[in-house]
C-alpha cells in the first residue's frame, strides 16, 4: 500500500500541530484529539502488520523520494521484520500512555499531547529510516519532546534529570553525526542499502564502528553508560518512564543491528567478546542494584539496565538464536516494563508515595489491580508461558552457542531478576494492611482495565504462541546473520590482499 510508511510518519507530527494550534481552556478536546490521532496511527500499524509478508527477503513498503540530491540524501523509508515490530510497540505504547495521562496531566495539557504526538513521529521515523541523514533527523527530533515532557510534566528534579538525558544522548549523537558525515563525503551517498556494501580499511572500521556504537550504547543504555536513566524514569511522568523503557531503549539495540553489524561487520567481530563482556556485567549490575531500591519505580528502572543487557547479549551472540531472542525480547521488555512503569503510576495517583515500604496488603484493598501486578512482574522475570521466557530462552541458547561462560553469567541474571521482582510484589502486594490508607484505596477504574488489558492479552499471546512474531522477524534476523559473516569473511580477504601488496612493495 503506497504512502502507508508515510502516513505512519507524519499523521502525529501534523496531529500535534494541530493541537497547538487548538485555543487555550480546550483541554477535553486536545485529549480526545491526540487519543483519536495515535489510535489512527495503531490501527495503520496492524494493517502494516497484516500486510507484510514474512517470507520475502529486504525491505517492503519502501519509499524514495530525492531530498537533497547534489549531497546524495534522500527520503529513503522502508522496514523489514525487525522494524516492523517495533513501530506496532510504538504506536501501541503511544495509544496506552496517552490515554493513561488522561487525569494525572492537569496543566499545560495542549504542550503536552503535542509533545506526545511529535515524539511518535521521531520515533516511528527511527525505525523506517534507510537514509543515514534521514535517521540522524528522526534521531535528534525525538529529543526534543522527550526533554519537555521530562523537565515541564516531571518530579522535583525534573531539570536536572531532563538535562543529563539530553547532554547523554547528544554527546553520542555527535559522534554519530561525524561518522554519517564521513561516509556520505566518502561514498557520496548516505543510503543505507548501498554503504552496507561498501569496503572499509581496518582502522577506519574500527574508529566508525565506535562512533555508532557509543550512540547507540548510551540509548540503550550499556553499562557502564547507563547512569542518566534512572534519573530519567524516577522523574518522567508515568507516560514519560513508559515510552522511555518500551520504546526510546530500543532505538540503541535497533541501531545495533541496523546499522552497527552490517556496516563494519569486521569491527562488529573484533569488539564482540568486549561488548559481550559489558553485557553480562550489565545484567548482574543492574539486577544486584535493583534489588536493594527502596522506590518501587527506581526498582523497575535498573531492572531496565539487567534485561537490555540479555538483548545486547543475543545480538552479539552472532546467531539466528541469539539475534531473534534479542528482537523478541526488545517488543518483550517495551510491554512489560511499559506495563510496570503504568501500574507504578496508577498506584502514584492513588496513594501519591512509590516507597516499597509504604505499601503492603494491596491485595485484599484492591484485588483486580493486585492481579494485573502479579501477571506483569512474572511476565517480567520470564515465566514459561509468559512473553518473557521466549526471549530470555532464545538468547540464551545462542549466548551458550558463542560463550558457555557468559551463558552461565546471564543465566543468573534470571534467577536475580526473580530474587528482586518477587521481592517487591511480596512487600507491596502480600501480608497484612499496616497502613489504614491502603485499605480504602479504588480499585481499577474501566479506563485504566482498557490500559492494562491489551498488554496482558499480548503477554500471554506471545508466550503461548510465539511462532507469530519469530515468522515475522525469522528472514530478516537470518540475513542480518549472513550479511555479517560474508562481509566479514569479504573485508578479510581485501585485508590480507592489501597486506600481501605492501609486503611485496616493500
Amino acid at each position: 500500500m503506497p504512502g502507508l510508511l508515510t502516513g505512519l510518519i507524519f499523521i502525529p507530527l501534523i496531529g500535534g500541530v494541530l493541537v497547538l494550534l487548538f485555543g487555550r481552556g480546550r483541554d477535553g478536546f486536545s485529549r480526545v484529539f491526540a487519543l483519536a490521532v495515535a489510535f489512527v496511527n495503531l490501527l495503520l500499524s496492524v494493517l502494516l502488520y497484516a500486510e507484510f509478508r514474512a517470507g520475502v527477503p529486504g525491505m517492503q513498503f519502501v519509499e524514495r523520494v530525492e531530498w537533497v540530491g547534489q549531497f546524495g540524501i534522500s527520503y529513503f523509508v522502508g522496514i523489514d521484520g525487525i522494524s516492523l515490530l517495533l513501530v506496532l510497540v510504538t504506536t501501541l505504547l503511544t495509544f496506552l500512555a496517552i490515554l493513561a495521562s488522561w487525569s494525572s496531566i492537569t496543566s499545560r495539557v495542549r504542550e503536552y499531547m503535542a509533545s506526545m504526538l511529535l515524539l511518535e513521529t521521531g520515533m516511528v521515523g527511527v525505525f523506517c529510516a534507510l537514509d543515514l541523514f534521514l535517521f540522524y533527523v528522526f534521531w535528534e527530533a525525538m529529543l526534543i519532546p522527550m526533554y519537555l515532557l521530562i523537565g515541564v510534566w516531571g518530579g522535583e528534579r525534573r531539570i536536572y534529570a531532563a538535562v543529563k538525558f539530553v547532554l547523554f544522548t547528544l554527546a553520542g549523537s555527535l559522534l554519530m553525526l561525524v561518522a554519517i558525515v564521513y561516509l556520505g563525503l566518502q561514498f557520496g551517498t548516505f543510503d543505507l542499502m548501498v554503504l552496507q556494501k561498501m569496503t572499509y580499511l581496518h582502522p577506519q572500521q574500527h574508529w566508525l564502528f565506535l562512533a555508532f556504537f557509543l550512540s547507540f550504547a548510551i540509548k540503550v543504555p550499556l553499562f557502564p553508560l547507563h547512569t542518566w536513566l534512572p534519573d530519567a524514569h524516577v522523574e518522567a511522568p508515568t507516560a514519560g518512564s513508559v515510552i522511555l523503557a518500551g520504546v526510546l531503549l530500543k532505538m540503541g539495540t535497533y541501531g545495533l543491528i541496523r546499522f552497527c553489524l552490517p556496516l563494519f561487520p569486521l569491527a562488529a567481530l573484533y569488539f564482540t567478546p568486549y561488548i559481550m563482556a559489558l553485557s553480562v556485567v550489565g545484567i548482574v549490575y543492574g539486577a544486584l542494584v535493583a534489588m536493594v531500591q527502596t522506590d518501587i519505580k527506581k526498582l523497575v528502572a535498573y531492572s531496565s539496565v539487567s534485561h537490555l543487557g540479555f538483548v545486547v547479549l543475543g545480538i552479539f551472540a552472532m546467531n539466528a538464536q541469539g539475534m531473534q531472542g534479542g528482537i523478541i525480547q526488545m517488543v518483550n521488555h517495551g510491554l512489560s516494563t511499559g506495563a510496570l512503569f503504568l501500574i507504578v503510576g496508577m498506584i502514584y495517583e492513588r496513594r501519591h508515595t512509590r516507597l516499597i515500604a509504604d505499601f503492603g496488603g494491596l491485595a485484599r484493598s484492591i484485588p483486580v489491580f493486585a492481579t494485573f501486578f502479579l501477571i506483569t512482574t512474572l511476565s517480567s522475570i520470564g515465566l514459561p508461558g509468559l512473553n518473557g521466557f521466549v526471549g530470555e530462552f532464545l538468547i540464551l541458547l545462542g549466548t551458550f552457542k558463542a560463550s558457555k561462560v557468559y551463558g552461565v553469567i546471564a543465566a543468573s541474571g534470571v534467577v536475580l531478576a526473580a530474587v528482586y521482582m518477587l521481592w517487591m510484589f511480596q512487600r507491596v502486594v502480600w501480608g497484612e494492611v499496616k497502613d489504614e490508607r491502603n485499605r480504602k484505596l479504588p480499585d481499577l477504574t474501566l479506563r485504566e482495565w482498557l490500559i492494562l488489558t491489551p498488554l496482558v492479552i499480548l503477554m500471554f499471546w506471545i508466550g503461548v504462541y510465539p511462532g507469530a512474531l519469530l515468522k515475522k522477524t525469522e528472514l530478516s534476523a537470518k540475513l542480518v546473520i549472513e550479511q555479517v559473516r560474508i562481509r566479514q569473511i569479504e573485508s578479510l580477504n581485501e585485508f590480507l590482499a592489501t597486506v600481501r601488496k605492501d609486503e611485496k612493495t616493500r
